[in-house]
């Protein structure tokens, strides 16, 4: 059989040298082994200006050897290819700013005990893979160093009349979510129906019990992140970092960099030029003070609706009137020879028949959430406001997908207790121990307004604004309204959902999101605990 693809012929030492570091050496399609970050990258960047295949290039410029044409000379060298590599990024990266060059390389990287606010702000970025610690399913009961998981701000410790206010308000958010989690785990034992799988309903009980405490939690509970990215997206986190008014922020910045280059220390050459990236940070701390003036200038003395005030709220905001004929032209697009506004004006007057018609045609047949469209639904968008509490946002947050702001976290907004903490009669101890934490709020906010913040539970409310477009929507909404969503955010979703529907007056995309969840489910676990073949420790 002929094969479409030539073959590259390589003397014996040249392959001998290539099996090391490729992972086939005839095929056209191939991956690189055992290369430093650095040398990888390098190669890729030199791939745009060279007519030489990938494999000829590490052999003829990564590679240590006097004559690489020889073949049998060539012989491998530790750190392969990285003082070359070291050059090249030295021209194209520091001096050319190409940033693309910065995009070839990816590092993982943990960050742990990071504070909820932290965990946001290093989450920021969207070119970049996360994957947090649960607040929901992990029990924050646990003592390290004789102190429970909270970020300990060495600033705010140190000061010998607020300190002592920080830690018992803190220890005592703490101290009530662990003396409450068997009272209420044995209510809930009680109230909620039977399983065919006892196990399984024993581990949907602790789950479900974690998961309504959580609220209870401090956003200076400590967690988590993993973090896989480019250089590039490292070297914009360090800035954003060093950036954030947060002092926890800026400490961590120095910790991340530290880190990032015993790795890839090529890539971060522009982070502490004065010119390169310290114009970067003064730039961003000197825009967000700018800001933060103005909007104190120009709202000093307003008063908000009250209605806006109280509880959580979805609004739609903003939307495009003509969504689905949008959508409609966009997906005909690359199946039409027609310029993109004349594939409008045949849609837009189309008979509605005939419109859901096409709309059913681009949906497709979903079979599952995981089913979606194509970029033809980006051509839709939709602003929401959203008050919620700390908790739905800061899952909701995570998609990446979406142009999301949101305001400073305080207690004014106000918080609920959970109806089944409420029925177990748990309650009063429950607005106790977030009465002591609002109580020390205030008196930090004035001396420590970036650490205060820690105090504010993951049930108190914020109010925050995202932008996103159908497709988005589509896979956000579905996926946090599954039976394994928090109950928050499924409400959250849910309300976009209708919103879409029924005031933006968009029920063919609102229809196109068949697997939006509308059963209230008791034991949001039980499926997927029912489906496991090894119980977790703590059952």
């Amino acid at each position: 059989m002929v094969s479409a693809y030539h073959v590259e012929v390589f003397a014996a030492g040249e392959r001998s040298v290539l099996s090391r570091h490729v992972t086939n050496l005839s095929g056209p399609a191939f991956a690189l082994v055992e290369l430093p970050e650095a040398t990888r990258a390098a190669l890729f960047a030199r791939y745009s200006r060279s007519p030489k295949s990938l494999r000829r290039l590490l052999l003829d410029e990564f590679v240590g050897g006097d004559d690489p044409g020889a073949g049998e000379a060539i012989t491998p060298v530790a750190g392969v290819g990285e003082e070359r590599a070291r050059d090249l990024f030295g021209r194209v990266l520091s001096e050319y700013g190409d940033d693309s060059v910065a995009q070839l390389a990816g590092v993982h990287l943990a960050c742990e005990q990071v504070s909820q606010l932290l965990a946001k702000a290093i989450e920021w970025g969207r070119l970049a893979g996360y994957l947090e610690q649960s607040t929901r399913y992990i029990p924050y009961t646990d003592r390290r160093d004789g102190h429970y998981r909270w970020f300990r701000d060495p600033e705010v410790l140190a000061d010998p009349r607020l300190g002592p206010v920080y830690e018992a308000a803190m220890d005592g958010l703490f101290d009530t979510y662990c003396d409450l989690i068997e009272p209420l785990r044995a209510h809930l034992d009680r109230t909620l129906p039977e399983q065919e799988d006892p196990a399984a309903r024993r581990r949907a009980l602790r789950a479900l019990s974690l998961d309504l405490l959580r609220t209870l939690l401090p956003a200076g509970t400590v967690s988590n992140v993993g973090v896989f990215a480019s250089p590039q997206a490292y070297e914009a986190m360090v800035m954003r970092l060093r950036a954030h008014a947060l002092p926890e922020a800026n400490a961590y910045a120095e910790l991340i960099l530290a880190e990032l280059e015993k790795v890839i220390p090529d890539f971060l050459t522009r982070l502490d030029r004065p010119d390169r990236g310290g114009a970067w940070v003064d730039y961003l701390r000197e825009t967000a003070h700018g800001l933060d003036r103005a909007a104190a200038e120009l709202t000093a003395g307003m008063r908000v609706d009250a209605t806006l005030q109280q509880g959580d709220a979805v609004r739609l905001l903003e939307w495009d009137a003509d969504a689905e004929d949008r959508i409609l032209a966009a997906a005909l697009y690359p199946h039409s020879a027609l310029p993109a506004d004349a594939l409008l004006d045949v849609v837009s007057g189309l008979p509605e028949a005939r419109r859901e018609e096409l709309f059913a045609a681009a949906v497709g047949e979903r079979g599952n959430r995981r089913h979606r469209p194509g970029r033809g639904f980006e051509h839709a968008a939709y602003t929401f406001e959203v008050v919620s509490d700390y908790g739905a946002f800061r899952d909701l947050q995570r998609h990446r997908m979406l142009t999301i702001q949101w305001q400073e976290l305080t207690p004014a907004l106000g918080y609920a207790v959970p109806r089944e903490v409420a029925e177990a009669g748990l309650e009063d101890r429950w607005r106790a121990a977030v009465s002591r934490a609002e109580d020390a709020h205030a008196q930090l906010q004035p001396r420590f307004p970036q650490q205060a913040q820690y105090l504010v539970t993951l049930g108190h409310r914020l109010r925050w604004l995202v932008r996103l477009n159908a497709r988005e929507a589509m896979h956000m909404i579905e996926l946090r309204t599954s039976p394994q969503g928090h109950p928050t955010y499924v409400k959250v979703c849910r309300e976009m959902h209708r919103l879409i529907r029924d005031q933006a007056g968009h029920p063919l995309v609102a229809g196109s999101m068949r697997f939006v969840g509308e059963e209230d489910v008791h034991l949001p676990r039980y499926a997927a605990e029912a489906g496991r073949r090894t119980p977790t420790s703590g059952d």
